[in-house]
């Protein structure tokens, strides 16, 4: 289950605490889970050593064998078993959403039928995503953490591989104490980590549930070949352009003169970056005007140029159509935002 940018899936860094959880969901299903810690070659005395680890190919076996012989992609974690394909279905229902957001909010609606034991569900607040996953009743003790952090690395797996993207995290929280594996989260879930929460969840940029899917159906038999594995995908590439728009206008303000300028600078072609900022919802002209504005309310607030000197040098050509760029964008005129600053 590990996802740290590089890192090898040949790498034993999966805490071997995931494997204990899964022969404890063999027990409570009244079966041996031998033939499958077998079958992942960890030994006995492998699974009983503490602070053991074991790589996520090994994880991705075990959970697997575990999840046919069981015929529960639950692991023993709710109250009814979740039959083998259930999460297979719960993606190809979201498969025809126009956006990651509505796949998302359809996936977590959807779980709710297969068991109302958790609540998920997708909330935006301010510039940010989160889906947050709600005990309803308290999961199995010996099941509780592995059932937790599964279902959240499987939802942010299927988004990234949905639209074809690393999709960086802002934060994770989860409602247990910090355990003894906790490094081993820094891999699963690269981001500022918080344990004894309310409730579990990942927090990532709101702007990627604008991007539109980029998976059909043949991709998703496919990947359902070896679904688990989208759980372990190593995302390089991050399809979201605004951000990297808007870092190289500040940089390279010489640059911006034409998209075919911008576009080189950025290693794409002049209708690919016209045609992604569309489909996130943004345009290059607006993009402009955000960093030129950006820019003015720091020589406003750290100067005392003369507001047409400000106009001139961010790139607008007189005073008047900068002051009306800026009401617009700030919600006041240039000499009020540099007053109110002043006071």
């Amino acid at each position: 289950m590990p996802t740290a940018a590089r890192q090898r899936t040949h790498t034993a860094a999966t805490p071997m605490a995931f494997a204990r959880a899964i022969a404890a969901a063999y027990r409570r299903h009244g079966a041996s889970p031998d033939a499958a810690l077998q079958m992942a070659q960890i030994t006995p005395a492998q699974l009983q050593k503490a602070d053991g680890r074991m790589t996520a190919r090994q994880m991705e076996i075990l959970s697997g064998a575990a999840m046919q012989e069981l015929d529960d992609e639950g692991l023993g974690a709710f109250g009814r078993r979740l039959p083998w394909g259930s999460y297979g279905m719960l993606a190809r229902a979201s498969l025809t959403a126009p956006n990651l957001g509505v796949a998302l909010g359809r996936w977590c609606r959807h779980h709710g039928l297969l068991t109302d034991d958790i609540r998920l569900a997708l909330a935006v607040n301010g510039s940010a995503a989160e889906i947050t996953l709600e005990e309803r009743q308290r999961l199995p003790a010996e099941v509780r953490e592995l059932g937790i952090a599964f279902i959240l690395r499987n939802i942010h797996g299927l988004a990234c591989w949905y639209i074809d993207s690393r999709i960086p995290l802002q934060g994770a929280f989860f409602p247990f104490p910090q355990p003894a594996h906790a490094d081993a989260y820094a891999h699963m879930f690269p981001a500022p980590l918080a344990f004894d929460a309310p409730l579990a969840g990942v927090r990532f940029d709101a702007q990627y549930l604008r991007l539109p899917l980029r998976r059909d159906e043949k991709a998703l038999a496919q990947m359902l070949q070896r679904a688990l594995s989208i759980t372990v995908l190593q995302y390089r590439r991050d399809r979201l352009l605004v951000p990297q728009v808007r870092q190289a206008l500040a940089a390279h303000p010489e640059r911006s003169h034409s998209a075919e300028a911008l576009a080189q600078l950025l290693h794409v072609s002049a209708r690919t970056l016209h045609r992604q900022l569309k489909e996130e919802g943004a345009s290059l002209q607006q993009l402009k005007d955000e960093v030129r504005l950006e820019r003015a309310k720091d020589l406003l607030y750290r100067s005392s140029r003369p507001v047409k000197q400000v106009a001139a040098a961010v790139g607008f050509r007189n005073e008047k159509s900068f002051a009306r760029a800026f009401r617009a964008w700030a919600g006041v005129s240039p000499g009020e935002f540099r007053a109110r600053s002043a006071a």
